[in-house]
């Protein structure tokens, strides 16, 4: 149900909105930051180099009982919403990769992130925010130095987009919480 509250339970677990984890969901597929929500690789075949098949965790896929959700967090502040911590995007992360279990129980994307999927203006808005940290932007390379990341994430944004209507997904309207 679009926006409603799902009781996590005893303390310290609080109530997030279901849009929060839409846009978790929809942050770690574009990044590819599995180590949140599939931190074993189970949404994907990982390579040999991958930490979750050199620490051994890719072998408690076989096991529901042993997955959980690991550097989720909420502000005292702000109960409701997620905090995204340890952001740790995979650029080189191949195409035919893709970890689609990331998107595992999301039933709808808000309407302004799928708009600018669609609208072909994704890198160009993301161009101008990283632009802002000047630091960032000169040790990146500027724009020659993120460009093949930016298309990732374009190619990524576009399979999120056929994910959805595959899916037949529900798209809702954002939150003002």
């Amino acid at each position: 149900m679009e926006d409603s509250r799902t009781s996590l339970g005893k303390a310290p677990c609080l109530t997030v909105l279901h849009s929060e984890w839409a846009k978790l969901a929809l942050f770690d597929f574009l990044l590819q930051v599995h180590d949140r929500l599939d931190r074993y690789c189970c949404g994907f075949q990982p390579d040999f180099s991958e930490p979750c098949v050199q620490e051994l965790l890719h072998e408690k896929c076989r096991n529901p009982a042993e997955l959980f959700l690991v550097h989720i967090l909420v502000r005292r502040s702000k109960p409701s919403h997620l905090v995204f911590i340890d952001n740790a995007g995979r650029p080189f992360h191949p195409e035919a990769k893709l970890n689609f279990r990331l998107l595992q129980g999301i039933d709808g994307f808000p309407r302004t992130a799928i708009t600018i999927l669609q609208s072909g203006c994704l890198q160009n808005l993301l161009l101008q925010s990283l632009h802002v940290d000047k630091e960032f932007w000169g040790s990146q390379g500027g724009y020659e130095g993120l460009k093949h990341w930016l298309n990732t994430i374009d190619r990524r944004g576009q399979a999120l987009l056929q994910y959805i209507k595959e899916h037949n997904l529900t798209i809702t309207e954002d939150s003002l919480d």
